[in-house]
């Protein structure tokens, strides 16, 4: 509905009202009597009104078409406005485009222009190459006939100089490097394993296994042995020990190959002896008693090496060849404590060269875990080790440090490859490891006279505590390559006849002296 539609409803609807209510009053009227009198002055009020509302009305139609011709004008103008503006807009788009057509005309007749010059150089430059070609063709003709060689024989001939030169300056420059790589790793080596050392605090105390028991008296001897060797026999029995009673006055000695049934058996007859109770069933209740504490304390004593190794999530079962390692002994020096200080050192070293330190001071800590079981298991301590290590969850890297710290496989990390020297500056420090008088004698003698059972070996000494050996051969009968072939043969005669800590160093001299006299 727009609004002259409104403005017509409205009219008829208030033309409608005023005639109602003059119908209205002209019926009162009529009721009160003054009928036609009220009819004429309804009739002439209501033309009145009627043309008030008419006029009302159509000022108010006029003026609602004002105001929207005016809106529409104003609508109309501010679009002509809008056109314009695009009409401009499109005018510059225009003048742009017009401007970049002129440029991009400029521009190829520009190339088109270059593409001429450069055709023209091209066609110039082939001519030049042709006539060089003819020209070096005619050269190298005269120089085939004035060198006497052909082209191929002249470009082999300057390769081959060329590549004699090139391995001469390669092998050179390869020597230096080597050169000075070996000195420099021996500079470094020198000083990692020094600092090493110098960190590395541990008591310069050898231990010995002690297996003597001390008794109080001669009955004490008696009561042990029991009616006809009963109680012996069962301590015997239940310990797998033997028992030697007679050979040292005062006292009692062990004999045995496992260590942890010696330390039982010391445990339980120590307990008996403070008892003074000793019969069968007493020694098999001790016993029993004795062997749970000392698995306890092997337990213990594992379960602390790995502590202060830092290594966790250690295998139950290493724990435990760790804790058996308590009472084992290589001359004089306790595993267990050469082990953790192996694992030091690792560390100390790997921090140094700056490797994986937890792996250095694990594999450190169970290098030497196959000396607990090699009176059950035949060979190598370290390939045992190396074995255990696997089959108990250890990885790849760290059975590989296990197995190749007496070079027994080759190693496959750094890390691994720093055991053996770890377990060399422990095995070597002072004090580390004694020996009897005697048996030290007597290697070294039989040290020296292995070596000079050799043909052509003049002199053999045994230096540095039996680990270093210098020969020294008759130049006349040796030569350089005989002096390897002694050297390695000597070597393979040692491993396999002799039994040593550590290893040994063999040096071969050959010393050729010429002496002239002028009278």
């Amino acid at each position: 509905m727009n609004e002259n539609q409104l403005s017509l409803f409205l009219l008829i609807f208030l033309v409608g009202s005023i005639c109602g209510a003059a119908i209205f009053w002209i019926y009162y009227r009529f009721a009160l009597g003054g009928v036609e009198q009220i009819a004429n002055n309804i009739m002439h009020r209501a033309q009145q009104d009627g043309e008030e509302v008419i006029k009302s009305a159509e000022l108010a139609f006029k003026q609602k078409q004002l105001e929207s011709q005016k809106e529409i004008e104003s609508y109309l103008h501010n679009e002509r406005k809008k056109i314009q503006g695009e009409e401009e807009r499109l005018k510059q788009r225009e003048d742009k485009i017009e401007n970049r057509m002129n440029l991009v005309e400029k521009k190829l007749s520009d190339i088109e222009k270059r593409e001429a010059i450069l055709i023209a150089r091209k066609s110039q430059v082939d001519e030049e190459k042709k006539s060089l070609s003819e020209t070096h063709g005619k050269l190298v003709v005269e120089l085939e006939k004035i060198s006497g060689l052909s082209s191929s024989e002249a470009k082999d001939l300057l390769l081959t100089r060329l590549t004699n030169e090139v391995k001469t300056e390669a092998a050179l420059l390869i020597r230096r490097i080597r050169k000075e790589a070996e000195e420099e790793g021996d500079k470094q080596a020198a000083v990692i394993i020094s600092t090493a050392i110098n960190r590395l605090a541990v008591p310069c105390v050898s231990e010995t296994t002690v297996s003597t028991v001390a008794i109080p008296n001669d009955e004490m001897k008696g009561r042990i042995i029991g009616r006809e060797g009963r109680n012996i026999r069962a301590l015997e029995r239940e310990t797998g020990i033997n028992f030697i009673i007679d050979d040292t006055p005062g006292a009692i000695v062990l004999s045995g190959f496992d260590p942890v049934r010696k330390h039982i058996a010391k445990t339980a007859l120590t307990e008996l002896l403070l008892d003074g109770r000793i019969h069968p069933t007493r020694i098999e209740e001790v016993v029993e008693k004795a062997t749970f504490n000392v698995h306890k304390q092997i337990k213990q004593y594992g379960e602390d090496a790995a502590l202060r190794a830092g290594a966790i999530n250690l295998h139950p079962e290493l724990i435990n060849l760790m804790g058996k390692l308590k009472f084992r002994y290589s001359y004089g020096q306790n595993i267990l404590d050469h082990s953790l200080e192996v694992s030091h050192l690792m560390g100390l070293m790997a921090a140094e060269l700056g490797l994986d330190i937890r792996l250095a001071k694990r594999i450190g800590l169970l290098h030497d875990v196959g000396k607990a079981v090699t009176h059950e298991i035949e060979g190598s301590h370290a390939i045992i080790g190396h074995d255990l290590a696997l089959k108990y969850g250890e990885s790849k890297e760290v059975a590989n440090g296990i197995g190749c710290h007496h070079r027994e496989m080759p190693p496959t990390t750094i890390e691994a490859d720093l055991c053996s020297a770890a377990d060399a500056i422990s095995a070597s420090r002072d004090g580390a490891r004694i020996e009897a008088v005697e048996e030290y004698i007597k290697r070294i003698r039989n040290l020296e006279d292995l070596a000079l059972e050799f043909p052509g070996v003049e002199k053999a000494y045994a230096m540095q505590a039996g680990r270093e050996l210098r020969i020294v051969v008759v130049p006349d009968e040796i030569d350089d390559a005989g002096a390897i072939n002694l050297a390695r043969d000597l070597t393979k005669r040692i491993e396999q006849e002799m039994t040593y800590p550590g290893k040994i160093k063999i040096t071969v001299i050959r010393e050729k002296r010429v002496v002239e006299y002028a009278v």
